[in-house]
């Protein structure tokens, strides 16, 4: 049985961009939000084990990020090839695509896995992790070891968001986290495991994701797509699409893990095992923050590649610049917001044991980091233009632009050469989002008048 609902999700893509943007987006932003809880609910309940606990997790932060990009990136390929199909109105090749795409997420976590597991100790050395590296290894040697379900899920999640459908994967993640929640504590304190507990506990939510997900696929059957093995043969050019986008995705999220990894390597160097405990923690605040600016930017990568399939190139300016004006006023908003309360947000992070001594440098870290908000959200969504469009290796480029590129520049000339510590390394991220995002924003839009002239 199909899902009318789907159904008329994929029409509204077509007809009316900037409806889709906003139907698409607010399911997503609980969604992702519900993502950065995961983190959040792991650091909020770890910093009652002290600030070496917290600094073990943040150090193992990278490696987490590499898991999520890999499920999140292999996920934006499936959206994209699957909504361009659809755009082309050829149902069965959305299919087909769907199971490719589960096929695809299965073998390539594996690989992962193994990779990381063998490679753990080496990287989190490299990074100075130095005392804290027992907290580290004991967190991430399960997070590890439950990969699959962490990549899988999170892939899972693109073929919903290829046929319009942002709104039952939001139930699942919220059961899921208000599972992960119950776990904590009880796992950590109660069974008195610390932090393998807090890894024990993400992992069993990861679990109840995909079972949750895989219901509706298999048991009910509701959905619009049928990513069932009768609807699969394998085609070079579907595993194509999905790669050319999927991976390239991947490495941009990969590249932020790698980001992340330098740059507490820059803070143990400039500052101490603390300066690490304070990003880590605020990274997870930031991204919480920005979460409505990457949830408009993910749904605008099916809304483009629906109306790229259907090469209809005008429907694509007016969702890109839409999402741009809807993603400044929230990114304003939500800066106002965090500067104003920044001491009350850090006190609920680090108000116990050992964690009270980084409140202070918590806070004016949450107080300048905000600077940079409105300008990423022009950023987010013109990246994202590209991968709507199946051009994954210009958005890779230009999230390596910015990390890689400016922000590490910036975050050395500021803290190392110029001297000013920890609090220029904050400048360097700050600087370097505000020079490459409105490069890509003027990127993309040279891109879509591009596609506009072409067409004629």
């Amino acid at each position: 049985m199909l899902s009318n609902d789907s159904s008329d999700n994929v029409d509204i893509m077509l007809q009316n961009p900037k409806k889709a943007l906003i139907k698409m987006s607010m399911p997503l932003i609980v969604s992702l939000l519900i993502s950065s809880f995961y983190n959040l609910i792991d650091a909020a309940w770890v910093s009652g084990l002290g600030a070496d606990a917290l600094a073990g997790v943040g150090f193992f932060t990278p490696v987490f990020m590499v898991l999520v990009g890999f499920g999140n990136g292999l996920g934006a390929g499936a959206s994209f090839a699957i909504s361009k199909y659809l755009g082309e109105e050829n149902k069965t090749k959305a299919d087909n695509a769907s199971i490719h795409s589960i096929f695809l997420d299965i073998l390539l976590s594996i690989i992962l896995t193994i990779m990381l597991l063998l490679l753990l100790n080496p990287i989190l050395n490299s990074m100075g992790a130095g005392s804290t590296i027992g907290y580290a290894t004991d967190y991430g040697n399960i997070i590890l070891i439950g990969s699959i379900f962490i990549i899988l899920s999170n892939a899972l999640y693109g073929i919903f968001r290829g046929e319009g459908d942002t709104t039952r994967p939001m139930y699942a993640m919220v059961a899921s986290a208000i599972l992960n929640m119950i776990l904590d504590p009880i796992f950590i304190y109660t069974l008195n495991m610390g932090v393998k507990g807090a890894a024990i506990a993400t992992i069993i939510s990861a679990i109840v994701v995909i079972l949750i997900l895989l219901y509706w696929f298999y048991v009910k059957k509701d959905t619009f797509l049928n990513p069932y093995l009768i609807n699969f043969k394998f085609k070079a050019d579907i595993s194509k699409d999905i790669v050319k986008v999927g991976i390239p995705a991947s490495i941009q999220l990969l590249n932020n893990a790698f980001f992340a990894a330098v740059f507490s390597a820059l803070l143990a160097y400039v500052g101490s095992t603390d300066s690490v405990a304070v990003y880590s923690t605020g990274w997870r605040i930031v991204t919480i923050g920005t979460t409505p600016l990457l949830a408009i930017g993910t749904a605008l990568i099916s809304v483009i590649a629906a109306n790229y399939g259907a090469q209809n190139y005008k429907n694509i300016q007016i969702a890109h610049r839409y999402a741009m004006k809807v993603s400044i006023v929230i990114a304003l908003i939500v800066a106002v917001l965090t500067n104003v309360f920044a001491g009350d947000i850090a006190h609920v992070f680090a108000s116990s044991g050992s964690s009270v001594r980084i409140a202070s440098e918590l806070t004016s870290f949450l107080s300048w980091i905000v600077i940079y908000y409105p300008t990423m959200a022009v950023g987010v969504a013109s990246t994202y233009v590209f991968q709507g469009i199946g051009n994954g290796l210009t958005a890779m480029f230009q999230t390596i632009m910015r990390e890689t590129g400016f922000t590490i520049l910036f975050a050395v000339l500021f803290g190392v050469i110029l001297g000013y510590g920890v609090w220029g390394a904050w400048m360097g991220i700050v600087l370097g989002e505000i020079v490459s995002n409105n490069i890509t924003m003027v990127w993309a839009d040279w891109q879509i008048k591009k596609l506009m002239d072409i067409n004629g």
